[in-house]
């Protein structure tokens, strides 16, 4: 009898390990998930949206678009002699990954196609208004600082 308890006891152990190595498992996935998951998927639309820009001859419509309004040459050239190494994001993919962490995939490709359907002054103020509304200054900065490099290149 006594040998049957301390088998009983053993293998309940093992389960209560077996468990705890599964829960920690699963935990490691998940926090892996939650920091990798979304830099994989701005990586990922960040090159889509990039590929269809260029391959559609879309950016330079935007550049010319920007070039003949002077409101956007006037919001860009705040950017020009900032010092980036400073503001939250350098490179259009960091900022992607940001915008897309505050504004969502879906959200972002329907300011997209707007913009490939052209705005109206209403829509172009509305886009302004979430911008400024879900970043910060700096992340305003740092998206300026983007647009005026990428135009003046």
């Amino acid at each position: 009898m006594i040998c049957s308890n301390h088998d009983s006891g053993g293998i309940t152990l093992r389960i209560i390990k077996v468990l705890f190595g599964i829960i920690i498992f699963l935990g490691i996935i998940v926090v892996g998930a939650y920091y990798f998951g979304p830099k994989l998927v701005a990586d990922q639309v960040m090159e889509k949206i990039s590929l269809e820009l260029q391959d559609s001859g879309e950016l330079e419509m935007i550049k010319n678009e920007i070039e003949n309004d002077p409101e956007l040459q006037e919001f860009i050239a705040e950017g020009k002699d900032v010092d980036s190494s400073k503001l939250p994001f350098q490179t259009k993919e960091e900022a992607t990954r940001a915008l897309i962490t505050k504004f969502g995939i879906s959200e972002i490709q329907e300011i997209q196609l707007k913009a490939q359907n052209g705005m109206t002054v209403e829509e172009k103020q509305e886009i302004f208004n979430k911008l400024e509304s879900n970043l910060t200054e700096e992340e305003m900065l740092a998206l300026k600082v983007l647009a005026y490099k990428e135009l003046f290149k």
